[in-house]
């Protein structure tokens, strides 16, 4: 998930992208017992699942979406060569095959990958599915015009930065090899140890090339998921899913398909959603959420109904709320500077503003508090609870600033409880006891993005936030922290402009490990190491609290998305 717009969208795809859309202990649910919630009874299959979303499912295409671990909703319709562990809590963070025989056979420094295909894998017309479709339907995500996918492949395969894609270069990509049917050879410019994760984006979905029609292929693409697309109206606002005949339990141990329709509908009010789904009446009881969080005052109602309190499923996805300095921007290129706001920051005003200890959940460290991204704790510069301070005076004194300091808090406009007026206004406040002033810019989203992601405009002082495109270190220290991502001319997300060759060395050590669990090992020293430079102050990661309709059951949130997975839903 990257920063605000991306984020959102991914979180919404997700829940990814999104990519939900869009957390922090590694724990699942909290509020039910996630297996057996909605009801005693075995789940069986039959029915209508409907999904109540507010955001449309934009871009139905293969190549178009980024999501983390293959989305939500388009799971269900494209499988990958690996995906996410349909499980909950932290064993739903493991990446495991899904087309493939094995999350993938790296060479000795990993810069080759080879998969094998499971037999027997049909698209919903019955045709087999082939590892040349694979490599077609990664080749044409390099396509300018069905751009918006994740950018991991044009940085890693060779060739991949000046490829763009099949229309134009009918020879396709030479560091794709697909020397039989059931094999598939990718050949990196670079060790990357996490290509099992990569493998789980949908740009990895198998598209047959007799049925490629280009950008009009989002509106039915061919399924290898367990239901097909029979209606996609006014761009994923209104989507309907039936069963794929051609989808075998047999060689997808992820999907559970319980139901036999799947109806979509988005552009729907987030209140009005949250109302349909406690209410339940009709369908609705069979209904559930893949974008739509409780609200502060929504989920202080349910916490009031224990009938209610039952059917809400909480979660956490990867992701980690903070303030970020420019250093090149005074006096923020003084270090003490930036450690006294940390020092003086109220993380516990700052939750309140969040919507409370239910939704928020504080945070010192950079990396989210999940083992898969390699958690390790540190607090470098203490406030406890309400700040301190004193601390952050003494600070400025030694920096120069006895009478204190006047600065500019970027922010924006919208009504997240992210990056919003009302967090701003919690650290104005905290600051102030420490003799910063702190004057408020509050721009609309587009002015924000715009602004903070230029290395032209980028203030010194401002409200950011980052998710993951995978649980692991590396997509969230990486694109921050890595030298060489520093985008001059474009988008840059390497907002403290940190050029450390330690650190950019220690990225690429760590890429060539294919032991995942070391790796986070390596990802949490490296982040508690880049935490000393105070280039961001960590505030909270935000909990999802998701409301499913009374007749919902088989209730799996996993660390990898944190929302519920309804490939695994059943509603009879």
């Amino acid at each position: 998930m990257r920063q605000p717009s991306v984020i959102a969208r991914r979180v919404a795809a997700a829940s990814v992208t999104l990519v939900v859309a869009a957390g922090a202990a590694a724990c699942g649910p909290k509020d039910n017992d996630a297996k057996g919630a909605g009801g005693d009874s075995k789940p069986q299959k039959g029915g209508t699942l409907t999904v109540l979303n507010a955001n449309p499912q934009e871009d139905f295409d293969p190549a178009r979406l980024y999501t983390s671990g293959g989305g939500n909703v388009p799971s269900l319709v494209f499988r990958t060569l690996t995906t996410r562990n349909r499980e909950s809590g932290a064993a739903g963070a493991e990446v495991v095959p899904d087309l493939a025989t094995d999350t993938g056979r790296p060479s000795k420094n990993a810069t080759v990958w080879t998969y094998t295909l499971k037999k027997g894998l049909k698209y919903e017309d019955g045709t087999p599915i082939t590892s040349a479709d694979i490599k077609y339907g990664i080749e044409r995500s390099f396509a300018a015009e069905l751009s918006g996918g994740a950018p991991y492949l044009r940085d890693w395969l060779i060739g991949g930065a000046d490829y763009q894609g099949p229309y134009k270069d009918k020879k396709g990509l030479a560091s794709i090899e697909t020397p039989d049917d059931l094999t598939i050879v990718f050949h990196l410019n670079k060790p990357e140890g996490e290509f099992p994760y990569l493998a789980t984006q949908t740009q990895f979905t198998p598209v047959p090339k007799a049925k490629d029609n280009g950008t009009k292929y989002e509106q039915h693409p061919i399924s290898s998921g367990p239901y097909k697309v029979v209606k996609n109206e006014n761009d994923g606002e209104r989507i309907t899913l039936e069963r794929n005949p051609y989808w075998s339990a047999a060689t997808d141990a992820e999907r559970k398909a319980y139901p036999d329709k799947i109806d979509v509908r988005s552009g729907l009010d987030s209140s009005v959603i949250n109302q349909r789904l406690s209410s339940s009446q009709g369908a609705d009881a069979a209904a559930v959420t893949t974008d739509t969080n409780l609200g502060p005052a929504e989920l202080a109602k349910v916490t009031g109904d224990k009938a209610l309190a039952a059917r809400v499923g909480t979660g956490h996805f990867g992701y980690t709320n903070y303030i970020a300095f420019n250093p090149k921007v005074k006096p923020f290129d003084d270090p003490k500077v930036r450690q006294a706001i940390a020092y003086a920051v109220d993380r516990s005003s700052v939750i309140n503003a969040a919507g409370g200890s239910s939704l928020a959940e504080a945070a010192t460290t950079y990396l989210p508090n999940q083992k898969s991204f390699g958690y390790t704790p540190y607090d470098h510069f203490p406030a406890g609870a309400s700040g301190n301070p004193a601390k952050a005076k003494e600070l400025l004194k030694e920096a120069g600033h006895p009478n204190g300091i006047t600065v500019t808090l970027t922010h924006s406009n919208d009504k997240d409880f992210e990056t919003s007026p009302e967090i701003a206004t919690a650290l104005q406040d905290a600051l102030k006891k420490a003799g910063i002033t702190v004057k408020l810019q509050g721009l609309e989203t587009n002015d924000y993005k715009d602004k903070i992601h230029s290395v032209k405009t980028e203030p010194g002082f401002f409200l950011a936030h980052w998710g993951a495109d995978w649980p692991s270190g590396g997509p969230f220290l990486a694109p921050i922290f890595d030298g060489r991502q520093i985008v001059k001319d474009g988008a840059n997300f390497n907002t403290g402009f940190l050029n450390d060759k330690s650190v950019n060395d220690e990225i690429d050590a760590i890429n060539k490990l294919t032991n995942l669990d070391e790796a986070a090992k390596r990802w949490g020293a490296l982040d508690k190491k880049i935490g000393e430079q105070a280039l961001t102050v960590p505030l909270f990661h935000p909990v999802y609290k998701r409301l499913y309709g009374s007749a919902v059951k088989n209730i799996v949130i996993s660390d990898w998305t944190g929302v519920l997975d309804i490939s695994q839903v059943a509603v009879k």
